[in-house]
């Protein structure tokens, strides 16, 4: 990891490429699929940037000073062997690869490809008992069906939720401002998922931000999706659906690092679309963004090993 960024060939934060799944904590994954957009395609090469930029992030966290490869064994996994390219048995292929990844107690940090991908997942980890969810975002995702099929990238939560692998009352939506608002907001609002729209994010700020998102998913098993388009495209140009008035790269790190404690079973960075993004800058808020996940996650593995789990 001391190594240049520009040496040896790229994997998640220069750690080991491991097929070994019984000797990890933590599986770095990566699901080159864009199936699921509607508007601007790219995002199935992210994995491939993240990694890439992620050569950068080094391994220490320089604000919360947590190293993660301390407290928990990380590896990359390579990427998810995806053989179809239609959304429909694609979604199959990432669920049955998930349901294996939980078997084994894994718990997975995943670089998308686009937003679809999040349903599968959530779906292998929250099979047995519903999970919490912080959702970064734009957008709702909680669109119905759209063009004669209900997976895309604008549902996988209105999917995980009718699944029943999500638990609504223990999910929070923050940074939205979804110009498809109407479509998405009934069924929000129909479960009682709870919102942070930018509007009320600039009223509560970062700490009273983090205290509503900390007591909307309480002491459970949560999981974090965070689309880089949570972040106004100042920061985060290369994606597919940008809207304006997002979140500065600052404060979506501050909203993630006050996420500390809570227990995180996995998480993913989505959206990443390299086609559109300018001197890469948006693949290296992804890995950054990407980290603090990982970060969060190696501190939950520490805490299991704390209390003797």
């Amino acid at each position: 990891m001391l190594d240049m960024p520009f040496t040896s060939p790229s994997s998640f934060f220069r750690t080991n490429v491991c097929d070994r799944w019984d000797e990890l904590d933590i599986a770095l994954i990566g699901i080159p699929s864009d199936a699921g957009l509607s508007h601007r395609p790219g995002a199935r090469y992210g994995p491939q940037a993240i990694r890439a930029q992620s050569g950068v992030v080094r391994y220490i966290n320089t604000f919360t000073k947590v190293i993660p490869y301390e407290l928990a064994r990380v590896g990359d996994i390579g990427d998810v062997p995806i053989e179809n390219r239609n959304l429909v048995p694609a979604i199959e292929e990432i669920l049955q690869f998930y349901q294996r990844i939980h078997a084994a107690g894994l718990i997975p940090i995943t670089a998308g490809g686009d937003h679809s991908i999040t349903y599968p997942i959530l779906k292998a980890l929250g099979s047995a008992k519903p999970l919490g969810l912080i959702h970064f975002d734009s957008h709702h995702d909680t669109v119905p069906p759209l063009k004669g099929t209900k997976f895309h990238h604008g549902s996988p939560f209105r999917n995980a939720v009718l699944d029943g692998v999500i638990d609504p009352k223990r999910t929070v939506q923050i940074g939205i401002r979804d110009p498809y608002y109407e479509a998405a907001r009934s069924f929000v609002e129909e479960h009682g998922i709870a919102v942070i729209d930018m509007v009320e994010f600039e009223r509560l700020g970062i700490e009273r931000t983090v205290e509503r998102i900390r007591e909307v998913v309480g002491e459970g098993p949560a999981y974090i999706s965070f689309d880089v388009d949570a972040l106004d495209p100042a920061f985060a140009p290369g994606t597919g659906t940008p809207v304006v008035g997002g979140f500065s790269s600052r404060e979506a790190l501050l909203l993630l690092q006050g996420l500390r404690g809570l227990q995180i079973v996995g998480g993913d960075v989505v959206e990443v679309s390299p086609p559109y993004d300018a001197a890469g800058m948006t693949a290296l808020v992804g890995a950054q963004m990407m980290f603090e996940i990982l970060c969060l996650a190696a501190e939950t593995v520490g805490n299991r090993r704390k209390g003797g789990q």
